[in-house]
């Protein structure tokens, strides 16, 4: 057998998406070497890049965007019926029907059934509503979510696609906000997470903050400079939604000595950061334009500094300065170590990391490999839930099962309570054994897993998978529950939810 099949459970696990099924030989592979298959996926070229055909930029969907409206806007002229907007919507009424019933599994993408209505005593039945195709904004998001899931399915640890997680869960929006940051929320991730997920952490902090999904999101496209022209002529003023969170979520974090005057100050600084409306009076429709005549003239004082007006560039520069902060390293370095190893990671295991992140100015490569070239990420027992995303994309790769259709993932994490790329505010889904371990929502795990199981157990021998999972390292008391389940169904079931499977 493998020569250390605890510590390539670590690997698997901890690091990546577990092992997948089939003739993969991962678990063989980790065994073997299990700091060498993690860093694997760190020294591929563009490897956080996803690139799918048929995906679009920001600006693109924008544009289809705007189009779709003026369409809509046309048909409720004409008194047309209006096309439901919302996926995630549509997806958990289907899923909480019978909570992940079969029938909801196996519903098509094409459509979305309207609501049943019930005819009146006396009266007849009247026809059936016909089924609604979906609209632009839907099928983008349908779309962007296949691609992120089966990218997370197919890879070999999947350690840069969890890292693509972490960062794009730190740097969250919310598809619930309005259409353009449903329609823009593949490729938020895609052009401000993903090129940067082992480059600097300055470079993304920008990517993000002058991305239009956040700017959005935080409505930076309303603050308006009080002493701007347009300020002046549109007696409207200053928003600081991004301005706060930048400081409190993304970089220096709450306790650090950041001042609300320092929120405003960032907030004056970063007025007239906007995206292009449909009109494209400043550049194509959906990109990023600085507009000076919303940015708050004049010198900001900004954490102990002084920066000058020089339009664009003085948010620029002080993101910068920001990114660099001896507080954002410290945040960075803990909020890191509590996703992978422990929700109290140890201590010496974040001061080696803050430190790592601030002498390498913040290069996030050096701070990943820091990470795996410690010995407490490996030493630390495997106590972490895995989140609902971690826990559906664990087991489509285990079961060998490469999703064509990503509604039953989208049912399944709505039902769980991480619905993707919706979290209920800026601060992101929750990163603690608390939050997932609740007993109504294991009972749940417990029923997505009988349904997977019940799809597959006719064809795969459950002492077999559980090889697959965890080999040597799978314990004499989950060996003995799947040697004893009553059925295969059951058995399969009972792996998925065993410590070896739901632990990392």
């Amino acid at each position: 057998m493998a020569r250390d099949p605890q510590t390539a459970l670590v690997a698997l696990n901890r690091f990546g998406f577990g092992a997948r099924g089939g003739a993969s030989g991962d678990f063989v592979n980790a065994a073997s070497d299990p700091r060498g298959f993690v860093k694997a996926e760190l020294n591929r070229p563009n490897g956080g890049l996803l690139d799918v055909p048929g995906q679009q930029s920001t600006p693109a969907l924008a544009q289809l965007l705007f189009e779709y409206q003026e369409q809509v806007k046309a048909q409720r002229a004409l008194g047309a019926p209006k096309v439901k907007p919302d996926a995630g919507m549509a997806d958990t009424q289907a899923r909480m029907m019978d909570k992940v019933t079969e029938a909801a599994a196996n519903a098509t993408p094409e459509s979305v059934m309207a609501p049943r209505v019930e005819p009146k005593a006396g009266t007849a039945s009247p026809p059936p509503n016909p089924p609604q195709p979906l609209n632009v904004i839907q099928k983008t998001f349908r779309k962007e979510a296949l691609a992120r899931i089966q990218r997370a399915t197919m890879a070999d640890c999947g350690f840069v696609e969890r890292l693509v997680a972490f960062w794009s869960n730190h740097f969250c929006i919310s598809a619930n906000k309005g259409e353009p940051a449903r329609m823009w929320a593949g490729s938020f991730e895609r052009e401000a997470i993903r090129p940067h997920v082992l480059g600097r952490f300055a470079d993304m902090l920008r990517a993000v903050e002058q991305h239009p999904a956040m700017l959005f999101f935080l409505d930076n496209q309303q603050s308006l400079g009080p002493n701007s022209r347009a300020g002046q002529n549109r007696k409207r003023g200053l928003n600081e939604n991004l301005a706060r969170e930048i400081m409190e979520l993304h970089t220096l974090g709450v306790g650090s000595g950041y001042t609300q005057d320092d929120v405003t100050s960032l907030a004056r600084i970063i007025t007239g950061w906007t995206f292009v409306g449909r009109q494209g009076q400043l550049g194509a429709p959906g990109s990023f334009v600085f507009n000076a005549n919303a940015h708050e003239p004049g010198a900001q004082r900004l954490l102990g500094r002084t920066y000058e007006d020089n339009g664009v560039g003085q948010g620029e520069t002080a993101l910068s300065d920001i990114a660099r902060h001896p507080s954002t390293a410290k945040f960075i370095a803990t909020k890191f170590a509590r996703h992978f190893v422990a929700d109290d990671p140890p201590p010496a295991l974040v001061a080696r990391l803050q430190d790592v992140f601030r002498k390498s100015d913040g290069d996030l490569k050096a701070l990943t490999l820091a990470l795996v070239d410690s010995d407490e990420a490996w030493r630390a027992p495997l106590t972490k839930l895995r989140s609902p995303y971690e826990f559906l994309v664990a087991t489509g790769r285990l079961l060998a099962q490469i999703p064509d259709d990503p509604g039953r993932y989208l049912g399944g994490l709505n039902l769980l309570g991480q619905p993707l790329w919706t979290p209920a505010g800026p601060n992101g889904f929750p990163d603690t054994n608390a939050a997932w371990a609740a007993p109504e929502g294991m009972k749940l795990r417990l029923d997505i897993a009988a349904q997977f199981a019940s799809r597959v157990a006719d064809s795969i021998d459950p002492r077999d998978l559980l090889e697959i999972a965890a080999a040597d390292a799978a314990s004499p008391e989950t060996r003995r529950t799947i040697e004893r389940a009553e059925s295969r169904q059951q058995a399969v079931a009972l792996l998925l939810m065993s410590p070896e499977f739901q632990r990392r």
